[in-house]
């Protein structure tokens, strides 16, 4: 199931740096991780989806490298967003 506009705003207003913000790379870590959790939920019924598996693989790349460049650049927003998505590193 999509993310709706009303989720994606709510996600984008909890993540976001100030007011405009929509595209920082906290943002994209939290609107990533919610459609990585809906894939997850989706292979549950289909498991042999191979073909959205490849792009939930590509979601788990972009957002890997997300976290990344947030981890070299601002330490402090990498460790409050792990801390808030749940994420295991």
């Amino acid at each position: 199931m999509p993310l709706t506009k009303e989720a994606k705003e709510g996600i984008i207003r909890k993540f976001q740096i100030h007011d405009k913000d929509s595209g920082s790379a906290e943002v994209q870590i939290a609107l990533l991780t919610q459609r990585i959790n809906d894939l997850s939920e989706h292979f549950k019924l289909h498991a042999k989806d191979f073909h959205s598996r490849r792009g939930l693989l590509k979601l788990v790349g972009q957002r890997r490298r997300l976290l990344d460049y947030l981890k070299t650049k601002r330490i402090d927003r990498y460790r409050e967003v792990v801390k808030e998505l749940g994420l295991r590193r």
